[in-house]
């Protein structure tokens, strides 16, 4: 199999910090080859800094030179992951979108719809997937130890987190707040372990109170006069199968816990609780407590990548597809949908 050759729009900290690096870890199988950020000396500092060659401010030149690449990482704020994962797949290049897949239902529908014309895989950067923890929880359930999943509770919850900095407050960028840019990570976990099957009924409420009161948190200051988005989001997700989600996110919250990422799940044979993990069940007339202990860290990203890779090979691949993104994004806008009603 010949090396891929990849090219990341958007030069920011999740490309520096997160993708660069996962992708420099598998140079047996890809080369990195170009950064296109709006500031061409952005681009060409990022570039500098991980001895890559070729910098652009100009997605269009990148796909008319040359060297075109192969793959395309899109690193760029949610507003601009329909137009660029748009104009890759046009070129012929698969590509792996940081999340949200986009900023509405429409967009990710049509960008799954174009990946299947043109043949191209199309993934989404759901890390979370790759936690050990959550590897061997899905064993539980495919193992059938678990037995029928019913209920989950979904969290992703921060005290006082709202980001300080940047376009994470900002509507218009963004799409929205605490649900778009954290919820969707343990949703994506959640649906995973139902199939990714859609929900027939969601009821959802979002807040601001905290959001538009301004202050100062455990991530900086805000400014609450440009508070546009919801700090808080909590919505029931009810299946045809009477299988439900409760999802709760947060940028802000009064409770005790600073950060709770975590999925509770209820089944017909055993429940559990994922971060630490740990499954309750009941063995030959006893109750059971289960835990990990010895489970080994791993580089989540490093695996992302390698499953988007892999799914890029024709390989068998754990990552967030196009369709399933698409669902995501569906499910996403009918819960803002029903907290405006």
């Amino acid at each position: 199999m010949s090396i891929l050759k990849a090219a990341i729009i958007g030069g920011g900290n999740i490309a520096d910090q997160n993708h660069i690096p996962a992708l420099k870890a598998l140079l047996e199988r890809v080369e990195v080859i170009a950064i296109c950020s709006r500031d061409v000396n952005k681009a060409r500092a990022l570039a500098d800094k991980h001895i890559i060659p070729l910098a652009f401010d100009d997605a269009t030149e990148m796909f008319e030179s040359d060297n075109k690449p192969d793959i395309v990482i899109n690193c760029t704020a949610n507003n601009l992951h329909y137009p660029f994962t748009m104009q890759a797949l046009e070129n012929g290049c698969h590509v792996l979108c940081e999340k949200p897949p986009a900023m509405n239902a429409a967009q990710a529908a049509e960008m799954a719809d174009l990946a299947a014309q043109k043949g191209k895989v199309l993934a989404y950067n759901f890390q979370l997937r790759h936690t050990p923890e959550y590897s061997l929880l899905k064993r539980f359930l495919e193992n059938g130890r678990l037995g029928e999943v019913y209920h989950i509770k979904a969290n992703f919850l921060r005290r006082r987190g709202i980001p300080g900095w940047g376009n994470f407050t900002n509507k218009t960028i963004q799409g929205g707040g605490a649900l778009i840019d954290l919820g969707v990570h343990v949703l994506d976990l959640a649906l995973g372990l139902l199939d990714y099957s859609e929900p027939n009924r969601i009821i959802a409420n979002t807040y601001d109170f905290i959001g538009k009161a301004g202050g100062k948190g455990l991530m900086g200051s805000w400014d609450a006069e440009k508070f546009e988005v919801e700090d808080a989001c909590f919505a029931h997700l009810s299946f045809p199968n009477n299988a439900s989600i409760t999802l709760s996110s947060s940028f802000a919250l009064n409770t005790k816990i600073q950060k709770n990422v975590n999925l509770e799940v209820f089944g017909t044979r055993a429940g559990a609780l994922l971060n630490p993990l740990a499954i309750y069940s009941e063995v030959d007339g006893e109750l059971v407590d289960m835990e990990f202990p010895h489970l080994e860290e791993t580089d989540i990203q490093l695996k992302n990548t390698t499953a988007f890779l892999d799914a890029c090979e024709g390989k068998s691949s754990n990552i967030c597809n196009a369709s399933e993104g698409a669902i995501l994004q569906k499910i996403v806008e009918e819960i803002y949908k029903s907290a405006a009603k």
